[in-house]
């Protein structure tokens, strides 16, 4: 199922391509063929292990301890599965969650606004070591003239609390207000600290500005749309809120380590609105199911390109951008583990601490994704060829949550048919594509 252009509104300009067309929906199919595998070992996927995944998947509904999941694993480009179970509340109304069902990535999107920033990168529109306050003067104040674009990629800023209400979302002017009365907490470089959404409106207002266009628009027009991810949203289109398992806690909320700073509940549940959806919120607000998420990261770690050798970014960038920029004293403030962080994205590393980053016990040190509140989960394996997407609306605990995040991952990660991760592989998918849209 998917959206035609019959309704075309204002409100949503990035859903329309530079010749004036809405390209949502067409072709009218979720999935492009060429993006589905024929059966899973044609990719390299064992069926046994993939179902093994879905088993573990399926028993946290049975148990009662979710009321939805999805989930999907690819390999060379394309789909080798994907199973959803449960039931999904939209508003009033609960119905059986299918392969359709979408759900709120919630920080999964830094993954997407990562891969906008890296095409500024690539085409020279934008550098790291670039000063925050040269691109947006309005930036330039109370101490924040220093903090740099890389700063910002790795959450080392220094105004992981800075405030920006969600009455103002759709409101540039009051963004930047905002942006002027922040504040420093601590020394940009100095320490790590997890910005949940400030540092991704940050962002987002530097693509506008360096792209000449809305960011939500330049990530329809240069990731999603040439990848043919239709249903990958910043910013979600009328017509498609009937779709989205609106999120909610199964049982009380338990307060995690650390307490809950920015990502409260409350502050969760205000993306079951569909006028907030529509928003697109840079740091949390994509809408998707798992097999985009899944085939987005196929795109990463296959030298920047979709199976259909469409091409979204070289693989010197990619390569720049899933380095570890970070260092070894910004750690984790409650694990007090080395954060691994590339440009807005996570790498899993070979310290033996990978699952504790949301890339469970089997990947390679070269995976990197990431992850979103309520246990969703993004990742792509450069070594092995192999990706997932996660995606629920049920929140739990946090230890239940580490520890179903860590079963899915090590389980998708084994899904490799014998020997594919003992062996060294080339490059999963020779590419040759040239960049298109």
């Amino acid at each position: 199922m998917t959206l035609g252009c019959e309704n075309r509104l204002d409100s949503f300009p990035w859903l329309f391509h530079s010749d004036g067309e809405c390209h949502v929906g067409e072709p009218a199919r979720v999935i492009a063929s060429f993006q589905i595998a024929r059966r899973p070992e044609a990719v390299g996927i064992d069926s046994e292990r993939l179902e093994a995944l879905f088993t573990r998947v399926q028993r946290d509904v049975d148990d009662g301890g979710l009321p939805s999941a999805q989930v999907a694993v690819a390999r060379q480009g394309q789909l080798a599965g994907m199973r959803t179970f449960g039931a999904a509340r939209h508003g009033e109304g609960l119905a059986p969650a299918t392969n359709e069902t979408l759900y709120s990535i919630f920080s999964c999107t830094k993954g997407v606004i990562a891969a906008a920033i890296w095409v500024l990168l690539e085409e020279k529109l934008l550098r790291i070591d670039e000063r925050v306050a040269d691109i947006i003067p309005e930036f330039a104040t109370n101490g924040k003239q220093v903090v740099t674009v890389e700063h910002v990629l790795l959450h080392t800023g220094g105004f992981p609390y800075a405030p920006y209400h969600p009455d103002h979302w759709t409101d540039r002017a009051k963004r930047l207000e905002a942006f002027s009365r922040w504040r420093l907490t601590w020394e940009p470089g100095s320490r790590f600290e997890y910005h949940p959404t400030s540092g991704h409106w940050v962002l987002a207002e530097i693509i506008d500005r360096r792209a000449g266009m809305d960011y939500r628009r330049f990530i329809r027009e240069r990731i999603t749309a040439p990848l043919q991810l239709d249903e990958l949203f910043v910013g979600l289109p009328p017509g498609y809120d009937h779709r989205v398992a609106d999120a909610g806690y199964v049982r009380e909320p338990v307060e995690p380590p650390g307490g809950w700073g920015e990502v409260t509940p409350q502050a969760l549940f205000e993306l079951n609105r569909a006028e907030l959806r529509s928003v697109g919120v840079p740091g949390g607000g994509g809408v998707a199911g798992a097999a985009e998420l899944a085939l987005f990261y196929q795109a990463l770690i296959n030298r920047g390109a979709a199976a259909d050798g469409r091409r979204i970014l070289r693989p010197e960038t990619i390569e720049l951008a899933t380095t570890v920029h970070t260092q070894d004293h910004h750690r984790d403030p409650v694990l007090r583990i080395p954060v691994n962080r590339g440009l807005s994205i996570v790498v899993a590393g070979g310290d033996g601490k990978a699952h504790l980053r949301g890339f469970g016990r089997r990947t390679s040190p070269r995976a990197f994704g990431h992850g979103g509140a309520g246990g969703q989960v993004a990742w792509g394996d450069p070594t092995t060829g192999i990706s997932v997407g996660y995606c629920t609306n049920g929140f739990v605990d946090w230890l239940a949550h580490g520890r179903r995040v860590t079963a899915v991952s090590s389980l998708a990660a084994a899904c490799g048919a014998a020997g594919l991760m003992e062996s060294k592989l080339p490059s999963p998918v020779p590419f040759s594509g040239t960049r298109e849209g």
